[in-house]
């Protein structure tokens, strides 16, 4: 699917089935991202969709970007800090919105099952783990 772009003038919409799920390089191999609208490598306005499946995670990272996310299905675990620890998880269900500013250390769990999270932002989109041994696009 190409997805709307900012700045064109045409009605739009991104139906559920519309949503092209590609894996994303930062991510672990079962995670999913979509680009719902915009480009998100310059520097405008983006919507991205993040799948986790059950029972997977994402260890602590930050982004440089402020970030809006918008719970869509199952329930987002969030918690804040540089190492992983599920105790200070929070849950989130579906129509929560969280808002992320640039640069917090933070941690996902698909505890409960999978979730899908839309992520509005202004890009480029950026990820950056605490620990580079996290990271797999360095594995």
């Amino acid at each position: 699917m190409d997805g709307h772009h900012i700045g064109q003038d045409v009605f739009r919409s991104v139906l559920p089935h519309d949503v092209d799920w590609q894996p994303f390089a930062g991510f672990p191999p079962a995670a999913r991202l979509a680009v719902v609208v915009g480009d998100a490598s310059k520097p405008e306005p983006f919507v991205v969709r993040v799948k986790l499946p059950a029972g997977e995670r994402l260890m602590p990272h930050r982004h440089r970007e402020d970030r809006v996310y918008t719970v869509v299905s199952g329930v987002f675990y969030i918690g804040q800090g540089d190492e992983f620890d599920e105790e200070k998880l929070q849950a989130y269900p579906p129509g929560a919105v969280v808002v992320l500013p640039g640069g917090t250390p933070h941690f996902h769990l698909a505890k409960s099952g999978e979730y899908v999270t839309q992520v509005t932002a202004i890009g480029p989109i950026s990820l950056e783990y605490v620990d580079a041994r996290n990271d797999p696009r360095k594995q």
